[in-house]
């Protein structure tokens, strides 16, 4: 896709529904929203966060509402244009310009304004992955209780990397080398992997 500067640009790009975007374009602008081009089409946000954005494709066009989720959709209208992934962002498709009802758009554009001054919004979740402490490990925090305080106050990540290097040694007696290598490193709160980053 290539890159777009403007709005209008992006409408003469999509011209087979040009008159259609631009319509669209009309009701939003009597919003309090701020047009910008991001991501190669035009987005509408407000203090900065992303409300609405405008689409065009091949068979339809539409409006994407970002936090769309939290929208009441009385008309039933809005499509999840991937179901089971897309989280919170809604669609309001249309395939020729007769299907826009201007009060319906406008109804939904300012709900969706009304739910971001709100800040109804799905903050992307962090995935946590479990540290799996193999049991060489846990077997030497018993004999060491100042390891294992070191060891949790390291951060996720570098606890990770330590479990893997132990787990990833094939004989018991290369687990057991490792260890004793690693123990320093944790009682320092040290990464496995800190003198390379720091380079």
């Amino acid at each position: 896709m290539k890159k777009v500067y403007s709005v209008e640009e992006y409408i003469e790009t999509n011209s087979h529904f040009g008159e259609a975007l631009d319509l669209l374009r009309s009701i939003i602008q009597k919003t309090e929203l701020n047009e910008s081009i991001k991501w190669s089409a035009p987005v509408y946000d407000l203090d900065g966060k992303n409300v609405i954005g405008l689409g065009a494709f091949k068979n339809h066009f539409g409006i994407w509402f970002f936090n769309g989720v939290f929208l009441k959709d009385k008309q039933n209208i809005l499509v999840n244009a991937q179901e089971n992934k897309t989280k919170a962002l809604r669609q309001m498709r249309f395939e020729s310009i007769d299907a826009i009802d201007k009060n319906i758009v406008l109804a939904y554009i300012k709900e969706a304004i009304e739910n971001q001054k709100l800040g109804k919004e799905i903050k992307p979740k962090r995935a946590t992955k479990k540290v799996d402490i193999p049991e060489e490990l846990k077997a030497h925090f018993k004999t060491h209780t100042d390891l294992e305080t070191s060891f949790k106050a390291l951060t996720p990540g570098k606890q990770r990397e330590y479990c893997s290097y132990i787990s990833e040694a094939k004989r018991e007696a290369t687990k057991l080398t490792r260890l004793e290598k690693i123990t320093p490193m944790i009682l320092n709160g040290v990464g496995l992997h800190d003198k390379y980053k720091n380079c």
